[in-house]
């Protein structure tokens, strides 16, 4: 009986200290203050990709990027990050293969993860496949080689995310949790007040509190906790009859930037785009050129960058927010 209510206290407190100081606040960032990491998804996916990804870190205020180690062109991203050895850089956690036409497959062979392989050899394209055929201990398996490929390269991952979100669900979000604990890397997880994505996903009242739960867990292991997350930006097209121009495509992303910053809650909030210079060839692999030429254009844009510097913005990074933690 004891355990039980003094379990009912931790989420009680956990709960309420998410409503009352916020994860940015614990790591000495100012009351009140929006504090964010602009982040770029899916570096080594394709050429295109890592020029995308680089353009919006070097030409732009994006900050933050991953790496999914299972795909074709990650040693030439870790050229780039050779020679700028202070970029953000993580691993993306792959579990899914969604394209047709380029697919990549698991790290670790069939014969210890035959769940994570579908019938042409490569991921299941959907997170629900992945669900419903591999399990924990396969998962497990993965992650861990994707992280040890990573760290192949002679680099140390400044955290580690989850592409197509497949590691936020219930089923593998504790193996996403202790993998980051024990390793000591900073993952993505919005564990603070998660206003964002719980009104974009309309998350119900349980997992609400596994988010919470999980976020206390994090901090309690000495790592760095968001306190919310956004990846809205991948489904902001062009309205109809609007010409495809960069020009226009710029100018529309921006103000869907700018809109989203000011609707973040003051606290840490990590912002999730994909860029891309798309090609003919990407065109194959993807029909998200658009979105993801916007997204780039967008961080690239002196009006976005002004406007974060107008609104007295905090631009941090995985790097600034793991020195922070240690210090607590």
């Amino acid at each position: 009986m004891k355990l039980f209510i003094a379990f009912c206290l931790l989420i009680t407190t956990s709960a309420t200290q998410a409503q009352t100081a916020t994860y940015a606040e614990k790591l000495g960032f100012p009351k009140g203050k929006k504090v964010v990491i602009f982040h770029v998804d899916d570096a080594g996916m394709s050429y295109e990709s890592n020029v995308g990804t680089i353009n919006a870190i070097d030409k732009g205020i994006a900050n933050s990027t991953s790496i999914m180690m299972p795909c074709g062109w990650v040693p030439q991203f870790f050229k780039y990050l050779k020679k700028n050895p202070n970029v953000d850089a993580g691993v993306h956690l792959t579990l899914t293969s969604e394209w047709d036409n380029y697919r990549w497959s698991p790290l670790v062979g069939r014969d210890k993860a035959p769940g994570l392989y579908d019938e042409q050899g490569a991921f299941w394209h959907s997170v629900a496949q992945v669900v419903e055929h591999a399990s924990v201990e396969e998962v497990d398996a993965e992650i861990r080689a994707q992280l040890a490929r990573y760290r192949s390269f002679g680099f140390q991952p400044t955290h580690m995310d989850s592409h197509m979100g497949t590691l936020f669900q219930p089923k593998f979000v504790m193996s996403y949790a202790k993998l980051a604990m024990e390793e000591k890397i900073p993952i993505l997880f919005p564990g603070g007040h998660a206003s964002l994505i719980i009104k974009a996903n309309n998350v119900p009242a349980d997992l609400q509190k596994l988010i919470h739960q999980v976020g206390q867990q994090l901090w309690d292991a000495g790592l760095p906790v968001l306190d919310d997350l956004d990846g809205t930006s991948y489904g902001w097209t062009l309205p109809a009859g609007t010409p495809v121009t960069d020009e226009n495509v710029q100018k529309y992303k921006t103000q869907k930037f700018i809109e989203l910053l000011k609707s973040a809650q003051p606290g840490l909030t990590y912002i999730i785009m994909h860029c891309t210079a798309p090609t003919a060839t990407f065109d194959q692999i993807s029909s998200s050129g658009q979105t993801r030429n916007g997204d780039m254009l967008a961080m690239m844009d002196p009006a976005l960058k002004a406007f974060v510097e107008k609104e007295g913005i905090i631009v941090t990074t995985w790097r600034e927010l793991l020195e922070r933690r240690k210090k607590m």
